[in-house]
């Protein structure tokens, strides 16, 4: 058969798109909120939504690629991604941008990336595949290396918006040339469960939101809970979080049920749940899950800190990252050569280790002024960790089941990577927020600079949250409300020192789940993989 490259230049860069868009959001993160005139924490939001929109519709995505075509999927995607990203390019304020990019985009990109691998593998066999799934992989690292760094050139010195004009034209472009794309004959006796797709989507947004709430309602003890009619909403004293998470279990597990009662009688499941039964596909879920938790996270607190508290522009922001995507291109590597000398389970052990002992470095990097070279190094270890797991993990879920599911086993990896980058941002930039006011609150009641009035003034104030600003920000705030200058200073000064204390006991939180991985990974296949000529099927979703 005659080799088409044209068709994997234009997959590979479907699939830079996918990976760059996020990484431009986090780098850019406080230029986009000045721009839209939202906060830290609107961002946050947007973030989260993004990811919770994949995660939730992942395995919905793969299914209609299964049912209409994985080209006529690759090109309706096409089309709602590049709507998507016009709609948030000229996005006038953060409800607009919740819409273009967290949902449409979202919806796009739940089609297109499962179509990507999918058609690399329907377009070449033998060596050829080999080396279409390779360009697949370099457009994957070549992203995520170059995705902070075109974010912050772009940002600094011109403006966040072209870059999803960018994303708009290679959208066009790739519809303009997909017809060039050999596709399989689609299934249309595939059929949608709708309420199962209701209640995975529901039951997803449900934690998610609660999660996401917490910085603002309190996890259990309600601090500033929603108001109807101008009565606090709080059944029994209780936070609305803690009943938006059991009511988010129960429908998640109302969805496992549905699927079992939907295969009982021979009917089309979203998901088969009997797979969940294979250790190495749990383990490598769960890796997938606390790998893109830890990214998620990092990705978000690391430019606020850099930016909000330091100062930095976004390419600054864009080159203090730049070692972790480094890391992760040289270690991804690494990691796929010695799959032939050690075991899986050995790789992505070291590799949570690695990213553990990385963040070490972080922590003790992170201080009122930014200690560079212990910091550079621990990006670099973090990233070096990341590619680690990243060589293992895909293949290990795509071998632990029969070929006829390595389509929905590529489905779940997508949800879980998403969900866990979803719980990273909002769980991880939640606890931040609520430390900062403890933390702040504490320090001002304890300082003696301070008068009665001012500590209560000071209370009030945080008391709906605490803005993530500068300490110079902070110090004109108190200025402006009739505080004197050297009060301003010494609040100032106390919250500057508590958004460290803080940031650093919420990146110890993914530090904790790093080394509790561990004990997720045991299932993980712990003999050496042979050498084997041609690829197999797995290959078919990543």
């Amino acid at each position: 058969m005659k080799k088409n490259w044209l068709v994997i230049v234009l997959l590979a860069v479907s699939q830079f798109v996918m990976v760059l868009d996020s990484t431009v959001m986090n780098v850019s993160i406080t230029q986009v909120a000045s721009d839209l005139d939202t906060t830290i924490t609107g961002m946050q939001a947007a973030i989260t939504f993004y990811t919770l929109t994949m995660a939730a519709f992942m395995l919905t995505g793969g299914k209609l690629g299964d049912k209409w075509g994985r080209s006529r999927a690759l090109k309706i995607g096409a089309v709602i991604y590049g709507l998507g990203s016009l709609i948030t390019a000229i996005s006038p304020n953060l409800t607009v941008l919740l819409f273009g990019w967290s949902l449409v985009e979202g919806l796009g990109a739940v089609l297109v990336i499962p179509a990507i691998a999918a058609l690399a593998a329907i377009n070449y066999t033998g060596k050829a595949r080999v080396a279409a799934f390779s360009i697949l992989g370099a457009a994957t690292g070549l992203a995520a290396a170059a995705g902070p760094l075109i974010g912050g050139l772009v940002t600094t010195y011109s403006s966040w918006r072209y870059v999803f004009v960018a994303e708009t034209i290679v959208m066009i472009v790739v519809l303009v040339f997909s017809g060039r794309i050999k596709d399989v004959a689609a299934n249309p006796n595939v059929k949608i469960d709708i309420l199962s797709v209701v209640l995975s989507a529901g039951g997803m947004a449900m934690l998610v939101f609660g999660v996401l709430q917490s910085k603002t309602w309190g996890w259990f003890v309600p601090l500033n809970p929603p108001q109807i009619n101008g009565v606090e909403f709080a059944p029994l004293g209780i936070s609305p979080v803690t009943y938006l998470i059991i009511l988010g279990i129960v429908v998640l597990w109302w969805f496992v049920q549905r699927q079992r009662s939907l295969i009982a009688a021979g009917r089309m499941p979203l998901l088969k749940v009997s797979l969940f039964r294979i250790g190495a596909l749990r383990s490598g879920l769960s890796g997938f899950l606390v790998q893109y938790f830890a990214i998620a996270a990092l990705f978000f607190v690391i430019p606020v800190y850099l930016q909000t508290m330091l100062g930095q522009n976004a390419l600054e922001t864009g080159l203090k990252i730049l070692p972790l995507s480094a890391g992760l291109v040289v270690f991804s590597a690494l990691g796929s050569w010695a799959t032939s000398r050690r075991s899986a389970k050995r790789i992505a052990q070291i590799g949570q280790i690695t990213m553990a002992v990385g963040l070490l470095f972080v922590l003790v990097a992170i201080q009122p002024e930014l200690q560079g070279w212990p910091f550079a190094i621990g990006m670099f270890i973090i990233g070096g960790g990341f590619g680690l797991l990243a060589s293992q993990l895909g293949n290990v879920n795509m071998s632990a089941v029969d070929k006829d599911d390595t389509s929905e086993v590529g489905g779940l990896q997508g949800t879980f990577q998403n969900l866990g980058s979803s719980f990273g941002t909002a769980i991880v930039g939640s606890m931040f927020i609520l430390l900062l006011a403890s933390g702040f609150t504490t320090a001002v009641q304890n300082n003696a600079t301070i008068t009665p009035e001012e500590r209560q003034a000071v209370s009030a104030y945080i008391e709906g949250g605490v803005p993530i600003i500068s300490q110079q920000q902070a110090e004109d705030l108190i200025v402006a409300a009739g505080g004197s200058e050297e009060s301003a200073a010494a609040v100032a000064q106390e919250y500057a020192d508590s958004q460290i204390v803080a940031l650093k006991q919420a990146l110890f939180i993914v530090l904790a789940l790093l080394v509790l991985s561990l004990l997720l990974s045991r299932h993980l296949p712990a003999e050496i993989v042979a050498n084997e000529e041609e690829p197999v099927d797995e290959a078919v979703t990543t």
